[in-house]
């Protein structure tokens, strides 16, 4: 698997992350399932490779889709600024050594209570927003998610929002780890472009 295409990936978590956070924001609630993509994620901490932090190119279907979108017709501002926020949020994180000590044993305390609590299970979920609370919060700029007030107000969509923006983090320190950086997504649009299109065909054979 070439470079371009665990960059491809890794981006595309992202965007699905981020875009579920929008659905969660505006209307209140998201299919399990694919929080349930995105939230196991986290436990996957030692991959041979990027599709493996993903399990299937289906499983990466929106966020795919997302990519073709964004870099190559009309993007969506606020998910471009969702984007833009995380991917500085990692470069911070990743020069901070007890936080990331930190998301790792909370990681590690989640995992052990998925032995009682099933994933997508609101226990896990809380337990994955208060890391994200804890840590990826500390640090400035602070996202700042845009929806409906009454959906936010939720305490288990917050907890949902916030679990979601600690799995797009796990998709940033991806596309970090696999060399990728923010003039990549600006000066080589087609090339992610292709390289999407091609996964999203893939899917059916995966």
């Amino acid at each position: 698997m070439s470079k371009y295409t665990d960059r491809t990936l890794a981006l595309a978590g992202m965007y699905q992350a981020c875009k579920l956070v929008q659905q969660v924001a505006r209307h209140g609630s998201i299919d399990p399932d694919e929080l349930k993509i995105m939230l196991e994620t986290l436990f996957v901490t030692d991959p041979p490779d990027a599709l493996a932090v993903y399990g299937s190119y289906s499983n990466l279907k929106s966020g795919l889709e997302a990519v073709t979108r964004q870099l190559e017709k009309n993007p969506d501002a606020e998910l471009t600024r969702y984007l833009v926020n995380i991917l500085h949020l990692e470069r911070k994180l990743s020069r901070k050594p007890e936080l990331l000590q930190a998301i790792s044993e909370g990681i590690e305390r989640a995992r052990k209570q998925m032995e009682h609590y099933p994933l997508p299970h609101s226990n896990i979920v809380a337990s994955l927003a208060g890391i994200y609370s804890d840590t990826i919060s500390t640090l400035t700029p602070r996202i700042i998610v845009s929806g409906e007030q009454g959906h936010l107000a939720n305490p288990e969509n917050a907890s949902t929002v916030r679990a979601l923006l600690l799995a797009a983090m796990r998709s940033a320190v991806l596309w970090d780890q696999c060399g990728g950086s923010r003039w990549q997504i600006l000066l080589q649009r087609k090339r992610f472009v292709l390289e999407a299109t091609t996964l999203l065909q893939n899917q059916y054979t995966d």
